[in-house]
């Protein structure tokens, strides 16, 4: 059985979705999955975020729905019981990590220091997001940081995009990626569910490019 990293992994990309009306989540996780990515990752940047990831957790309950921009504990107890199975923060925090766990979920804080990096080890973590991975230093920065920590590997997120993508993907340090370029927040507002599907296909053909490369 495939654990929730597995997934991630198996996927190369994890969607990072902003949405105002939780109605538009079934949808929307339905256009992410017509291009062949079940994954998205609700963030709590909105107040709509709890019910979003309930509707889009028990409208496909076969994807791989988490919530994202989690910075306090209480929304952990929150997203896990609205369906979320992952919680990406963007910094690391040991009470944030340890709730999401102890809930079951799969915590994903964000690290970008080699401090940050021993604490997740620290924590037993094997995989980390990497943010903001661009203005951090990008892949220069995750190979020379990921030398003292030969278990660990990355989810860079924050500038990421179509454009560097297969740079980052054919790192074998990296797990998957962070992005939002096949959801822009003006198509989920529109609902322009035929965009998010078409350029999640071009997200999910480059995935299979860059892993070809990487042998």
């Amino acid at each position: 059985m495939s654990t929730i990293l597995d997934q991630i992994q198996e996927a190369g990309i994890v969607p990072v979705v902003v949405i105002d009306d939780p109605a538009d989540a079934p949808a929307l996780v339905g256009a992410l999955k017509d291009g062949g990515l079940p994954v998205a990752e609700i963030t709590f940047r909105t107040s709509a975020a709890a019910d979003a990831l309930r509707a889009a957790s028990t409208a496909h309950p076969d994807a791989l729905v988490g919530a994202g921009s989690v910075v306090l504990r209480e929304q952990v107890d929150v997203a896990i019981s609205a369906g979320a199975s992952f919680v990406v923060s963007p910094g690391l925090e040991e009470g944030i990590v340890t709730r999401t766990r102890d809930l079951g979920a799969e915590a994903l804080p964000g690290c970008a220091t080699p401090s940050d990096m021993m604490r997740a080890r620290q924590l037993g973590l094997d995989v980390v997001k990497f943010f903001p991975a661009e203005a951090s230093g990008g892949l220069p920065m995750i190979r020379a940081i990921a030398a003292p920590f030969p278990g660990l590997r990355f989810i860079p997120t924050g500038g990421i995009s179509l454009a560097n993508i297969e740079d980052y993907l054919a790192e074998p340090k990296i797990a998957a990626v962070g992005g939002s370029w096949m959801v822009p927040l003006a198509s989920v507002r529109a609902r322009d569910w035929t965009a998010i599907t078409a350029a999640t296909r071009q997200a999910v053909a480059a995935v299979h490019r860059a892993r070809g490369t990487r042998g």
